[in-house]
C-alpha cells in the first residue's frame, strides 16, 4: 500500500500542454517553481497531487510492446532523474514535450503539466523517493467574499483549479527500476479518449498479481487478528500471536494459495472463519480490490511482510517473551498473593546462544 502523509515536496515545475492535433501547442517554463517561499502553497499542492492516490491498491509497471523498457519515453526519462544524469527541470520538460506528442486525439483537452519530486513516500513498507506527474484539465468559477468597510464585498475566479477535483496523475516509486519501477495512476476521465494518459503516455501494465495479492492478503488477516477478532472473542496476546504465526507458516511453507483451505488451516474457528470473510469483503468493497480464491504465493511479497508480522509479547519494562510456536506450551494466569499477572513457559531444551 502507498501512504504519503510523511512525504515532502522537493521541487516542482509546471508547464502547458495543448492538443497536438487541434494545432495547439505546448509552452515550458524556464525554471521550476519556488515552493518553499509559501508556507500554505506546499500543503495545498500535496492535498491536490496525493489525496486521490490514498486508497489505491494496484500497481503498474512500465513496459514497452517491444520487451525494452528503455523505449518507454517516460520510464527512461525516469530512470535517468532517478540516477542523477537528467536536472529536475529538464526531466519535466521532456515528459511535457513527450506527452504533447502523444496527445492525438481530438478531444483530448489541453491543459497545465505539474511535474513534482517527492522524498519519503512509503510503499508496501519502504521510504523512497517518487516523482509525480499530474495534469489539470478542468477550470471552475470560485467565489471569494471578504469585509470591506464596516460590510462584505464579492468577487471570482474564473478559470481556477479545484484541488480537491486532480483530473490525471501518476506517481513513480524509485523502486525495481528492473521491472519497470512501482507506478499508481489516477485518470477521473471516462471518455474512450482518455486511455491515452495510461496507454499512450505512460504505457502501463498490471504488475503480477501475485505480489499484490499475496501482500494485500497477509496485512488484511494481520489487521484481522489484532483489530477485529476482539470485538467477538476474548484472546490473549498469545493467542493472536498464534495466529499470525499460523498464518505466517502457512504462506511460508505452502507454493500456492487456496482460500478455503488458509481459513480451515489457520483460522480454524467457523465463527471466527465467518467474521474474516465479512472483514476481507469490506476491504475488497472499500479499496475496490477483490481477492482471488487461488493464487501463487510471492516469496518476496511474503518476507517484505514478516517484519510487521509481531511475535513479541512485552511484559512491563522487564522481559519480553519471543512466541515463534506451540502455543499450548505457554500459560497464562495471576497470582493472588502477589497481585500480578504471570506467564508459565514449557520447554525442553535450554540455549544460551
Amino acid at each position: 500500500m502507498f501512504f504519503h502523509q510523511d512525504a515532502l515536496l522537493d521541487n516542482l515545475s509546471i508547464h502547458h500542454v495543448g492538443n497536438k492535433v487541434n494545432d495547439e501547442f505546448y509552452i515550458l517554463s524556464e525554471e521550476p517553481i519556488d515552493i518553499h517561499a509559501d508556507e500554505v502553497l506546499p500543503d495545498l499542492l500535496m492535498q491536490y497531487f496525493m489525496k486521490p492516490f490514498a486508497k489505491l491498491t494496484e500497481v503498474y509497471r512500465f513496459f514497452h510492446p517491444n520487451e525494452e523498457l528503455q523505449l518507454n519515453e517516460v520510464f527512461h526519462f525516469t530512470k535517468r532523474f532517478f540516477d542523477g544524469d537528467l536536472p529536475f527541470h529538464e526531466y519535466s520538460q521532456q515528459v511535457t514535450k513527450h506527452l504533447y506528442e502523444v496527445s492525438e486525439h481530438p478531444k483530448i483537452k489541453s491543459g497545465e503539466l505539474y511535474v513534482v519530486a517527492l522524498k519519503n513516500v512509503q510503499m508496501e513498507g519502504e521510504e523512497l523517493d517518487a516523482v509525480g506527474i499530474f495534469k489539470s484539465e478542468n477550470k471552475e468559477a470560485y467565489l471569494k467574499v471578504y469585509p470591506q468597510q464596516g460590510g462584505f464585498q464579492v468577487n471570482y475566479e474564473q478559470e481556477a483549479i479545484n484541488i480537491n477535483k486532480l483530473d490525471k496523475g501518476v506517481v513513480i516509486v524509485n523502486t525495481e527500476a528492473e521491472f519497470g519501477f512501482k507506478v499508481l495512476v489516477v485518470d477521473q476521465t471516462n471518455q474512450s479518449e482518455a486511455v491515452y494518459w495510461k496507454d499512450d503516455f505512460l504505457q502501463l501494465k498490471s504488475r503480477n498479481d501475485s505480489y499484490q495479492q499475496t501482500g494485500n492478503l497477509m496485512k488484511v488477516y494481520k489487521n484481522f487478528v489484532t483489530e477485529k477478532l476482539d470485538e467477538v472473542f476474548e484472546l490473549e496476546a498469545a493467542d493472536k500471536i498464534d495466529l499470525l504465526n499460523k498464518s505466517m507458516n502457512y504462506f511460508k511453507n505452502k507454493e500456492s494459495f487456496d482460500m478455503d483451505e488458509f481459513q480451515e488451516e489457520v483460522i480454524s474457528n467457523p465463527q471466527a472463519i465467518d467474521l474474516f470473510k465479512d472483514y476481507k469483503q469490506n476491504f475488497e468493497n472499500e479499496f475496490d480490490m477483490p481477492f482471488q480464491e487461488n493464487f501463487d504465493i510471492a516469496t518476496p511479497a511474503v518476507k517484505k511482510m514478516q517484519s510487521s508480522y509481531k511475535s513479541v509479547i512485552k511484559l512491563d519494562k522487564n522481559f519480553s517473551l519471543y512466541v515463534h510456536g506451540k502455543r499450548e506450551y505457554l500459560e497464562q494466569g495471576y497470582d493472588e498473593d502477589k497481585g500480578m499477572n504471570y506467564y508459565k513457559l514449557y520447554y525442553e531444551n535450554e540455549s544460551q546462544s
